[in-house]
């Protein structure tokens, strides 16, 4: 008899062992016919209808969609409770402890175990609940937040999507405490939000006024920020009375210069009517005044998730309950095969969803999570790695892309040993070939992997890692076959959004045949509904197309106070509707390739969906690291707005340009270099020649001309989300010089200026 229930809304059968000890006996699954169902999708008999494909769902566990691990391991705060009883002294959180004087991390990490985690936890809900509660400025007769906070260990068990907690707000990026603030919130029945930097203050005015939020923990970077925020917008800013700093505050004059700033903004801060305390303070609270633990139920609301509109509108609050969490964490283990003692690095932002459901399964699994430096940025990701030597890494395209071009500058495309150069081909390619074979085959190479590769894993602190993850935005297939070869491990690729807790779908971590986004797991079912306008059918040959629709214990509730986006996101069934194109292959594996709303008609009639242009370029040409694709009705071709690789750039410009690049030849040199209209010609001949071999595009999808930067698409331009997601209408002004001025030009590829 299995010990999988296949029947039921849990993923193990009744047993008189706990969720911890199922999972820590049966995961990895090491039922061979089991284990490959799990990397597919299925059909569901007879769920056919006209304009829509098949219901599909995870084909290891077609009957029933999973909501949990097992009835005690349904929500993230029992995942976090049931590590700390089976694995107390494992170490949870990984830091470099930062020297405010000095203004400098240290050279090592220190860490936390779970047992003491659990125990801060404990002080810091506890203190929290005391200053809330007691505060001078609380006003419950007059706020609706405030007679919450009243109310709330009275009502906590009462809460569900629709009546929820007092709002606590976090602002910082990732480090410790920020983990800290969501695990606390968990066990004591708090909804959570966040702000980060790019927002500006717009938006963040916006989204503490929707929730009127009454407290936020916040690092002392931001402090300065809210407070002229609650100056600037006193109204909107009503219910805020506490702000709970995660570095510490000098009152006591132990350094002049940080005790001034200090004291002066504990002064600013009562007078706008808001206590200003550190979390060390709010902790000796705790330890005071203890609080029980109020925990939180499947039916509450675990956080509000605010995406980022890309036609510069209002964000959208996401509301995601525990059972939500629980789901997304419960479709990380059967799917993904953790390592053991695992070491997880958290680089990607608290702030949204997707490193959530990464660092809550980590958390499951009594793992250690790492977290960058303060004041860390993609440039120091390096040298946090080779400290932490993670063996679980997510990341976004961008970044691995950076990793590819570094490591083949360095092998094989060395620039000056030819030895080199021939030596790495030969590896790869044989490396290459063995992980192709089959499924789950990590390709082991006993003198390649012991004496090349491991210097290779060790510049970039991969010593330790056993499989990456990629998610956000498409990465091509060329990219991952290398980095699975250069760096020897497993890289799984998925499919997610904000309002699907993020990743429902992934890849296997050593998958034979790359490029799609995996199976849909086993807490969600999905199916397509075709978009003729689009020349997308369920009966496509190749496998169905349309857009992708979702639906499970995964899958968001609605809109916070946003009932017209809600019915708009969801039909009459339940369906929630993504608005990306999506093919099911003949495996249930998920391919996105368009978005629904974004399509414009050409001059001559044709309809273009950019995004689709977009990531075929992107997949097919790692030259190109973001690509901007623009038409226009009175235009009878393409433009594009590219950002570029620079060391691939240096080298085409070389070899396909013919020009002698001097050493000391500067990033913006080598872009105003490949802009030059002649080698703009090259440059858009070579991409075009590449995508036209994929054959993914028609003629008139192809772009007639380009305009190069190092990074065009950045977020203190406003042309994307802090997601990535692409603004068009912002970026069309922004870029509006550029694109006229290429249009005025004419096409590159056309004989004749038109």
């Amino acid at each position: 008899m299995s010990v999988f229930s296949f029947d039921s809304e849990y993923l193990f059968a009744p047993s008189d062992k706990s969720g911890a000890q199922l999972l820590e006996q049966y995961i990895p699954v090491e039922d061979e016919i089991l284990r490959k169902k799990l990397a597919d999708s299925a059909p569901i008999p007879g769920t056919e209808r006209e304009g829509y494909s098949a219901v599909y769902r995870n084909a290891a566990f077609p009957r029933v969609l999973k909501s949990g691990i097992s009835s005690d391991l349904n929500t993230y705060g029992k995942f976090f409770n049931s590590t700390v009883r089976s694995k107390p002294d494992n170490p949870c959180f990984a830091s470099r402890e930062y020297d405010y004087v000095q203004k400098k991390s240290a050279d090592h990490y220190s860490t936390l175990t779970y047992s003491e985690v659990n125990t801060r936890k404990k002080n810091f809900g506890a203190g929290l609940l005391y200053l809330l509660s007691n505060s001078n400025f609380l006003e419950p007769a007059k706020y609706n937040s405030h007679q919450k906070i009243v109310d709330h260990v009275k009502n906590y068990g009462t809460y569900d999507k629709n009546n929820m907690s007092f709002i606590l707000t976090v602002f910082a990026p990732n480090r410790m405490e920020w983990m800290l603030t969501d695990i606390m919130c968990c066990d004591y029945s708090i909804t959570n939000s966040s702000l980060y930097d790019t927002l500006g203050p717009d938006v963040s005015k916006y989204i503490l006024e929707l929730t009127e939020s009454p407290a936020i923990v916040l690092d002392k970077h931001n402090i300065n920020t809210i407070l002229n925020l609650k100056r600037q917008f006193p109204k909107a800013l009503e219910n805020l009375i506490l702000l709970i700093s995660m570095d510490p505050l000098d009152l006591e004059g132990k350094n002049e210069s940080i005790s001034f700033e200090d004291v002066s903004n504990v002064s600013a801060a009562r007078e706008l009517g808001i206590t200003l305390i550190d979390l060390d303070r709010v902790e000796k609270v705790g330890e005071i005044f203890p609080h029980k633990e109020l925990p939180s139920t499947p039916e509450s609301t675990y956080t509000i998730s605010f995406t980022s509109g890309t036609t510069g509108s209002k964000p959208k609050g996401v509301v995601l309950s525990h059972v939500t969490a629980g789901a997304g964490i419960t479709f990380l283990h059967p799917t993904l095969a953790p390592p053991k003692n695992g070491k997880a690095f958290a680089f990607l932002p608290l702030a949204h969803i997707y490193e959530r459901q990464n660092t809550a399964y980590a958390i499951s699994l009594g793992s250690l999570i790492g977290f960058p430096q303060l004041g860390g940025t993609p440039l120091t990701l390096i040298e946090d790695l080779k400290l932490f030597k993670p063996n679980v890494l997510t990341n976004v395209p961008r970044v691995y892309t950076k990793f590819e071009a570094a490591i083949k500058s360095a092998t094989i495309e060395h620039p000056t040993s030819l030895f080199t150069r021939s030596l790495f081909d030969k590896i790869l390619n044989s490396k290459k070939e063995l992980q192709s074979k089959q499924d789950h085959d990590p390709g082991y190479h006993f003198v390649y992997d012991k004496i090349f590769l491991s210097k290779i894993r060790a510049k970039f602190g991969f010593d330790d890692m056993v499989f990456s993850v990629c998610g956000s935005a498409p990465i091509s297939v060329s990219t991952i076959k290398f980095l699975k070869a250069a760096l020897n491990i497993g890289f799984s690729q998925g499919y997610g959004l904000t309002e699907s807790f993020a990743g429902m779908s992934v890849t296997i971590s050593f998958d034979s045949d790359p490029g799609s986004c995996g199976s849909c797991g086993i807490t969600t079912e999905m199916k397509l509904k075709e978009l003729p306008q689009m020349g997308y059918h369920a009966n496509d040959e190749g496998g169905p197309r349309g857009e992708l629709l979702l639906r499970g214990p995964q899958i968001f509730s609605h809109y916070f106070k946003n009932e017209e986006e809600t019915s708009k996101a969801f039909d009459e069934e339940g369906w929630f509707h993504t608005g990306d194109v999506a093919k099911f292959d003949s495996r249930g594996r998920i391919y996105i390739i368009d978005r629904v709303k974004n399509f414009f008609k050409l001059a001559q009639g044709e309809y273009v969906t950019p995004e689709k242009v977009e990531n075929a370029y992107l997949s097919a040409n790692p030259i190109l690291t973001q690509l901007y694709a623009h038409g226009d009705s009175l235009k009878h071709f393409l433009v594009g707005i590219c950002g570029v690789d620079i060391p691939l750039a240096r080298k085409f410009l070389k070899e396909n340009c013919q020009i002698k690049i001097q050493e000391g030849t500067n990033e913006d040199e080598i872009v105003a270099l490949i802009n030059q209209k002649e080698n703009r010609k090259l440059a858009l001949a070579y991409v075009n020649e590449i995508v036209s071999r994929e054959g993914k595009l028609s003629g008139f999808e192809k772009l007639h001309n380009l305009y190069f930067e190092i990074e065009p698409l950045r977020l203190d331009r406003d042309v994307i989300t802090p997601t990535t997601k692409l603004k068009r209408p912002i970026a069309r002004k922004f870029f509006g010089e550029q694109i006229d001025a290429m249009y005025k030009e004419g096409s590159l590829i056309d004989k004749n200026k038109l």
